[in-house]
């Protein structure tokens, strides 16, 4: 049961491999790709203790030899400390340009050794094995790779795609309810920003989902993994059409900073937070319904879900204060920022035309709920 979903774009076009089983087959599928039987392998110590061996037993299958460093795990690694060792560790490894660096991790792992594999001797490839479900559905496909800056999230970084993508949608059995909960947040967006009747199987199918079920985790990852394909095709590089990938992104930056990138908030607990926001801003700018956001907020909840503001502990700062935080995304154009906006499920476009009031004050009612 392995589907696979084409990222059209050209030259640089890959496939993306998704079902259980994939990691032992690992070898096999990236042997083409290699000009001599060896990878480096980037991974956290946490994914290294779960998977690396199963994945050198994969490649050794194949006759591949692998080396392997494993980083702290946590959102503070996508950070220069940890990129320099990581870079410095691959040209200690002779690590040349025609071979294959493999991300082996969740979307820490993958964005800072997809940024390492963009600037390494200017451009060595890389395979993708995303190992959480947020990875899977969203940051392994699409180029996107980098690390944070203490100004914001993903300041510094490169589109640079990946070669192959290998989604073992067995591994997600692995996960802590809370992290596989936080990778669904994503998984729920590509319904509201663009595939309404893929928003209401999961109103019915979540539930199967979260519990283990491995078909609806292979068509949920598929979906979501085909629409974000569609998008990164029509614009590889985020000049229009690839921003509706942001929906609840400009309110989950904020938050992700406000809260010092910690486990606090996991970046898919912001999202769900971020799109329910982004509803409630459409509602208030009477774009989309007056029921869209109640909604959204009751299937995030149903999922047992971070929905709102009070649902992160300690403290936030002011509504000033986190739309400062918002005037730092890499989605201000001329100074107005962009946001993603909904005029229903599964309807969201991109616009600059957002009043600061109407967002100052969503921010102010929900912080004031809490």
């Amino acid at each position: 049961m392995t589907n696979t979903v084409h990222v059209e774009l050209g030259a640089r076009a890959y496939d993306v491999q998704i079902g259980p089983g994939l990691l032992a087959g690992a070898g096999a599928r990236i042997a083409p790709l290699l000009a001599r039987p060896r990878v480096a392998v980037l991974t956290d110590e946490t994914v290294a203790g779960l998977h690396l061996q199963a994945l050198r037993d994969g490649l050794a299958e194949a006759g591949i030899a692998m080396e392997a460093l494993a980083l702290p795990p946590g959102e503070a690694t996508k950070s220069w400390p940890q990129f320099i060792r990581a870079t410095e560790w691959l040209l200690t490894r002779k690590i040349e340009r025609r071979d294959i660096v493999v991300a082996l991790g969740g979307g820490v792992i993958g964005d800072l050794a997809g940024f390492a594999a963009a600037v390494l001797r200017r451009g060595v490839r890389f395979v993708q094995i995303p190992t959480s479900l947020l990875a899977q559905v969203d940051s392994s496909v699409g180029g996107k790779t980098g690390i944070n800056a203490p100004q914001g999230k993903n300041l510094i970084g490169a589109f640079h795609q990946p070669s192959l993508v290998l989604a073992d949608t067995g591994i997600l059995d692995t996960l802590a309810p809370r992290d596989f909960l936080a990778g669904y947040g994503e998984v729920v967006k590509y319904g509201l920003l663009g595939d309404a009747a893929f928003f209401e199987w999961l109103e019915t199918a979540g539930p199967a989902l979260a519990a283990g079920d491995p078909q609806a985790r292979v068509r949920a990852v598929t979906r979501s993994v085909q629409m974000k394909a569609e998008i990164v095709a029509r614009d590889e590089t985020e000049q229009g059409d690839r921003a509706l990938l942001n929906l609840g992104h400009t309110f989950c930056h904020a938050l992700e900073a406000a809260t010092g990138y910690s486990d606090r908030l996991l970046h898919g607990e912001g999202v769900a937070i971020g799109c329910a926001l982004a509803f409630e801003l459409s509602a208030r700018l009477r774009l989309c319904s007056q029921e869209n956001p109640g909604r959204v907020r009751a299937h995030l909840r149903a999922m047992g879900m971070k929905t709102d503001l009070g649902d992160i502990p300690g403290d936030l700062p002011g509504a000033e204060a986190l739309l400062a935080l918002m005037a730092q995304d890499k989605k201000v154009v001329d100074g107005k920022l962009r946001f993603i906006l909904a005029r229903d499920i599964g309807a969201a476009f991109v616009t600059s035309d957002v009043p600061p009031d109407a967002v100052r004050a969503v921010l102010e009612d929900a912080l004031a709920a809490r």
